[in-house]
């Protein structure tokens, strides 16, 4: 029977693989930007998930079975450190003034790492938290520069405002249906009464 237990997503064996793929390109001084890209092309997966896995992989060395893995292998990943606020602020600038451009966010930020896949991750996560979480700095710092609004931005907040109409909307549907319910439900326990008491 085939061994389907899961590595955070992967099965056992294309984790190795992957392991031992990037290993052996190292070796051979392939980059890893190269080496995420083939094994993707490879396995059917973007290079974007692949180097996402691998990094995530490479962290959790708490894991017995990702010490298994990379037993041997002299794979490590840096340290990462976070950004400071000014390094936060000059990332922002440098992915929106890309963006505005007329790249996508993906390319921007590529644009911005210049190559670094390592660095492409964190600007990546980064930007992806302030949009999630300070949404008014990412405005603030595009209305600076002068340009307009992310669309990514604003698609957000129309869909955070239609989220809450389509609950709204769920609720009161929920309501009149359960109200129905009970109306139909009396109507039905009078029927049963009377059908009831003509049998008798």
């Amino acid at each position: 029977m085939m061994n389907t237990e899961k590595i955070n997503g992967y099965t056992k064996e294309e984790a190795k693989a992957l392991i031992d793929y990037i290993a052996e390109g190292k070796k051979n001084g392939k980059a890893l930007s190269y080496l995420f890209a083939s094994f993707g092309k490879e396995h059917g997966r973007a290079k974007g998930s692949v180097r996402n896995y691998y990094y995530t992989l490479l962290k959790q060395r708490g894991d017995e079975r990702v010490v298994r893995l990379l037993d041997g292998t002299n794979l490590s990943v840096d340290k990462i450190y976070a950004f400071t606020p000014a390094e936060t602020d000059e990332a922002l600038k440098s992915i929106l003034t890309e963006k505005a451009k007329g790249m996508s966010v993906r390319k921007a930020i590529q644009t911005v790492a210049a190559g670094d896949d390592k660095l492409m991750l964190r600007l990546q996560n980064k930007y992806r938290n302030l949009l999630k979480k300070e949404p008014e700095r990412v405005k603030k710092m595009a209305q600076s520069l002068g340009i307009e609004e992310p669309l990514h931005l604003q698609k957000s907040q129309a869909k955070s405002l239609l989220q809450r109409r389509l609950e709204e909307e769920i609720n009161s549907l929920l309501e009149r249906l359960l109200s129905n319910l009970t109306e139909e439900n009396a109507k039905l326990k009078e029927r049963i009464k009377q059908l009831q008491g003509k049998g008798e």
